[in-house]
């Protein structure tokens, strides 16, 4: 697509001066002079896909705008997502992850200081298994963890845990951090599990996210490994906003 874009751009980056005159050109002069002027300032293709990802940029950044304004609620407020921090906070921050992805394992001490210098933020939890059975397993888990009151102590468990995320070890640190495995394995069964994964996947295809962690805060899509100081940005960000 973008070889596609490129060429009228660059016409228009060389032609733009000349744009009268270009309306009153046929076809071949025009590529005449486009080619003519590439031969002498090769540098402008350079500028000319510059301009085309800014224009990309701005197309996109109103698409995700755009899909941010009809699901925020859902992504905000949904009751089948976990919540720590402060619930009633001014700003929310949504993360999706994954237990299998080291990335996320190493995001978690990142949020963790955000919610330590920031006790007005709210931050949603939202599990998106991608990795695998285990990945998927691991997520059921912690998900009817909350049935026991123990989502947020399994939840650091978990990602502060070595090695993959497997049926094995995710049970293992279960039965750590005093979860009953019995009524656990019932209740990966509920179907508000189900729910919430399902959601998740929904909710990652309409932002376009494609890889964890991932994050939303206010109006920005935030996609991997971020640190405290630059989610802290954000967050302020978003609170000016709502001012």
């Amino acid at each position: 697509m973008k070889k596609l874009l490129l060429a009228p751009m660059i016409a228009l980056t060389l032609l733009g001066p000349l744009a009268a005159a270009a309306e009153e050109m046929d076809e071949d002069r025009i590529k005449s002079l486009v080619y003519e002027a590439i031969r002498e300032n090769p540098g402008i293709i350079m500028e000319a896909v510059r301009l085309l990802d800014e224009q990309q940029q701005r197309e996109q950044a109103a698409a995700a705008g755009a899909t941010l304004s009809t699901i925020r609620d859902q992504l905000e407020q949904d009751p089948n997502a976990p919540v720590l921090g402060n619930p009633e906070g001014d700003v929310t921050v949504v993360e999706f992850f994954d237990y299998n992805c080291p990335y996320c394992r190493r995001a978690m001490p990142q949020v963790d200081a955000l919610i330590e210098q920031d006790e007005n933020v709210r931050l949603v939890y939202r599990e998106w298994p991608i990795l695998g059975e285990g990945s998927v397993f691991a997520a059921r888990a912690a998900l009817a963890a909350r049935k026991q009151g123990k989502y947020e102590v399994f939840h650091e468990a978990m990602m502060g845990m070595n090695g993959r995320a497997e049926e094995a070890s995710v049970i293992r640190i279960a039965g750590e951090v005093g979860l009953d495995i019995e009524q656990l394995r019932q209740d990966m069964q509920a179907p508000e599990v189900d729910e919430h994964i399902a959601t998740s996947m929904e909710l990652t295809r309409a932002l376009g996210f494609t890889g964890t962690p991932s994050f939303v805060i206010g109006d920005e899509l935030i996609g991997g490994l971020v640190q405290a100081e630059v989610l802290v940005q954000h967050v302020n960000t978003a609170r000016d906003a709502q001012k």
